[in-house]
């Protein structure tokens, strides 16, 4: 019987382990605050940093003024942020945005940790975010600035 429980356990630990490093990422299909859907796969062909993030966590509020210079540098050059609200409401989401001024993609679920965009990508920290190269796969996971900038950089035409 113990080599089936281990069994069982190393199989629902696989399938709910983030995505890692050369892993094509999770498709993300949710509304931006005008009620559109976007989708992470629109931008195939460009490097995009998925970043979880909410508008009560000051640590992420901290990352969207630095992600602020690195999109402005770059967002003419094949780089996009796609960033996904953990919130609960709509208004303190759309708030942050404005306060934070970002001009970068932004959507949601409204469902906070259960959300199942942060349950798929098994999201178990804010901010949190995943690096997705131009071919789709993950090449970054919970990159700093200066990664991130290198990265851009080698890819540039």
């Amino acid at each position: 019987m113990a080599p089936i429980v281990l069994f069982l356990f190393v199989f629902v630990t696989a399938i709910q382990a983030q995505p890692k490093i050369g892993e094509t990422a999770k498709e993300i299909a949710l509304k931006n605050p005008n009620g559109v859907e976007e989708r992470l796969s629109d931008h195939k062909g460009k490097i995009v940093l998925v970043d979880f993030w909410a508008s009560w966590c000051l640590p992420c509020r901290r990352s969207n003024r630095e992600l602020q210079s690195l999109y402005s540098k770059y967002k003419d050059k094949g780089f996009e942020i796609f960033g996904i609200s953990l919130d609960q409401k709509i208004a303190d989401w759309k708030n942050a945005i404005a306060t934070d001024r970002i001009t970068w993609k932004q959507v949601s679920e409204m469902g906070g940790w259960n959300a199942p965009v942060a349950l798929a990508w098994v999201v178990e920290q804010l901010p949190s975010s995943f690096l997705v190269g131009k071919d789709g796969k993950i090449i970054a996971v919970n990159p700093s600035k200066e990664e991130i900038e290198k990265h851009l950089k080698k890819s540039a035409p």
